[in-house]
């Protein structure tokens, strides 16, 4: 049995140290007490994992001090203990959230059957309390970088919606920009984060399975369904169902979604009994004019209305240049732990060449980008040489030379934006000296002078 602290609660000196003997033999940590009241003392300054509670005490009954235990801490598993033949007072126990019961006189292995499995229900909440904390620290909001004034708004809207009792919420932007990680951030922020979150790719489920995924499906219902199956609405009854690229689906099935979202119900697949759930939808899709479906036909309209509520548009990341390096330094954070390197910056030149790129894939193309350097460059400052040649390639076709560095609010190193030319020019040139020298203008001897000022020869 793996340790765990137990508080004995019982007026009954015998019964306490009974069971104090019996459960360190066990390797448990005992404590006891010889009233109610010292319990409650005990219970508050010693955190046990498991009560063990008697209910027939002088002074604070058990039932009494089951409710103050519940009070303290509403997860905390007590195991009753009885007299023979007061099973109704023990049935009133566990409506108020008791464990499990015995009747005296017992055998102490049935107690060392209910702490094992009380342990194991410990352990278990424990986990759950563990992933529960790790996704809100994944996910929360804070974890979501946004300098720029369009992303502060974004992330303003989707604090409050997620704080609200909206149960809708249709967030919209190109593949990239972030809207599975904003789905989670409103999930794991709003009272349902205990809850589960469901996520559905309606693009990855065929279109003949989708309505029986979602909605769940009736023995006999199709070939196949030999079994009755709950949908993931079911699953995610409570909490959150993330439906990525919703624009998708078929016409029928944006009919059942419709209800499902209006009168909180639906039938499964062959099923004739309503269902009723309480969930959350978040919405997304990539689709740039979602409106265009709906007046060609392809997606309903009173469909569109109703999950429009309450909007979020996520602005591509060449509209909101100002997060491009906050993202690029936020990122190379992490794969330094990941990959066990030591980038600590970015140069001037590189950073200029990141700015400038268009980013078509939008945040997840920054991120694509960072990790192949960190894991290809040993080098603590990424320079122009290290970026790749899809980035170089553009400027190089789309940007004019003079503005290919802009000067920032906060001013910049001339001696560093210098050694980075003199490194992009020798990249370009296969380090062959002449070809470098020619394409920054300078004769060759001049750049062996600079290069060997900026410590690059």
């Amino acid at each position: 049995m793996t340790q765990s602290k137990i508080l004995v609660i019982d007026d009954e000196e015998f019964i306490t140290k009974s069971l104090k003997q019996h459960l360190e033999k066990e390797d448990c940590e005992v404590l006891t007490a010889g009233s109610g009241e010292e319990g409650l003392e005990i219970f508050r300054t010693d955190v046990p994992d498991i009560v063990i509670l008697d209910l027939n005490m002088p002074g604070m009954g058990g039932i009494e001090a089951l409710r103050s235990l519940k009070k303290i801490n509403n997860d905390i598993i007590v195991i009753i203990i009885t007299a023979h033949g007061d099973i109704e007072t023990a049935v009133s126990a566990i409506k108020l959230g008791a464990y499990d019961f015995v009747e005296k006189p017992f055998e102490l292995d049935r107690i060392s059957v209910l702490i094992r499995k009380a342990n194991e229900t410990v352990h278990l909440k424990r986990e759950v309390s563990y992933f529960r904390g790790e996704k809100y620290d994944t996910y929360n909001f804070s974890n979501i970088v946004g300098e720029s004034g369009p992303m502060t708004e974004v992330l303003t809207l989707a604090r409050k919606v997620a704080e609200s009792d909206a149960n809708t919420i249709f967030i919209q932007g190109e593949s990239g920009t972030g809207k599975s990680l904003l789905a989670r951030a409103i999930h794991y922020n709003s009272k349902r984060a205990s809850e589960p979150f469901v996520e559905v790719t309606c693009t990855a489920i065929p279109e003949a399975l989708i309505e029986s995924e979602l909605f769940g499906h009736e023995r006999g219902a199709f070939t196949d369904a030999k079994v009755a199956k709950k949908g993931l609405f079911e699953f995610a009854s409570g909490g959150t169902i993330y439906l990525d690229e919703i624009g998708d689906i078929k016409m029928t099935t944006q009919a059942k979604l419709l209800r499902a979202l209006e009168e909180k119900t639906f039938k499964r697949v062959g099923g004739l009994k309503d269902i009723k759930v309480n969930v959350r939808i978040v919405a997304t899709t990539n689709k740039k004019n979602l409106e265009g479906a709906v007046q060609d036909g392809s997606f309903r309209a009173d469909l569109y209305y109703r999950l429009k509520v309450f909007p979020i548009y996520i602005p591509p990341l060449r509209e909101r240049r100002g997060d491009i390096i906050p993202l690029a330094l936020h990122h190379i954070d992490k794969f330094n732990k990941e990959f066990r390197k030591n980038v600590k910056s970015i140069s001037k030149g590189a950073e200029a060449l990141l700015y400038k790129y268009p980013w078509h894939g939008n945040a997840r193309e920054l991120r694509n980008v960072v990790e192949r350097i960190c894991i290809l460059e040993n080098t603590e400052t990424i320079y122009p040489e290290h970026l790749p040649t899809e980035v170089i390639k553009y400027i190089d076709e789309h940007v004019d030379a003079r503005d290919a560095i802009e000067l920032p609010n906060e001013g910049l190193s001339l001696k560093g934006v210098e050694r980075d030319l003199i490194a992009q020019a020798l990249k370009r040139a296969d380090n062959n000296q002449t070809k470098a020298a020619k394409l920054l203008g300078i004769s060759r001897d001049a750049l062996r002078y600079k290069m060997q000022k900026s410590g690059l020869l």
